[in-house]
């Protein structure tokens, strides 16, 4: 019987780890679903952008056609985030959306007929909905990824969580942040 009490205590220790691990690691896969939920999100937001864009663009042609470099810039950067596959490479097609807007936005202010049309005002106003929920949207990612990169972590968790085939994610940065400082505005 004196066997018992050792055998016994190795059994619940055993236990309390098998228990301890099974809820690290469901905390780790609801985590890593919120984030991958909270990336679709901003997916989303950036198609919902970039099916103004042409919209925007068509606008602009229609006072500016002279403006070819302008447009093939938006273009191209339209692109470039349509095509960014990971946070880092659309924060970084995110500063040159921003920059070619900007761009385009200032040729626009050059037409006083262009800003008083309805149809440019209806984009605008879109597009800058569409910013703020981009925003919002980067908040939630990026919120969810601190989580889960923090549960990565930290101790003991840190000792099993990339056995189990659990890594920190990125955050979505933009990489140059003073192109987003402000969004894309026409001063009326």
């Amino acid at each position: 019987m004196e066997w018992l009490v050792p055998v016994l205590i190795i059994v619940g220790l055993v236990l309390l780890i098998g228990i301890y691990l099974w809820a690290t690691y469901n905390s780790l896969v609801q985590l890593n679903v919120r984030v991958d939920e909270a990336w679709s999100g901003i997916t989303v937001q950036l198609k919902r952008r970039a099916d103004l864009i042409p919209n925007l663009i068509e606008t602009v042609k229609g006072y500016a056609s002279h403006e070819k470099a302008v447009f093939e810039n938006v273009t191209r950067a339209r692109a470039e985030t349509l095509s960014a596959g990971s946070p880092g490479a659309a924060g970084i097609a995110e500063g040159h959306l921003q920059q070619a807007l900007r761009s385009l936005f200032a040729v626009a202010e050059a037409y006083p007929q262009l800003q008083a049309s309805q149809n440019f005002l209806q984009v605008q106003s879109a597009l800058v909905d569409t910013e703020d929920k981009i925003q919002a949207a980067r908040r939630f990612y990026n919120g969810g990824v601190r989580e889960l990169n923090t549960k990565i972590k930290v101790f003991p968790n840190n000792m099993f969580a990339k056995g189990l085939g659990f890594t920190e994610r990125e955050f979505f940065e933009v990489a140059d942040s003073g192109a987003i400082s402000e969004p894309p505005r026409v001063q009326f």
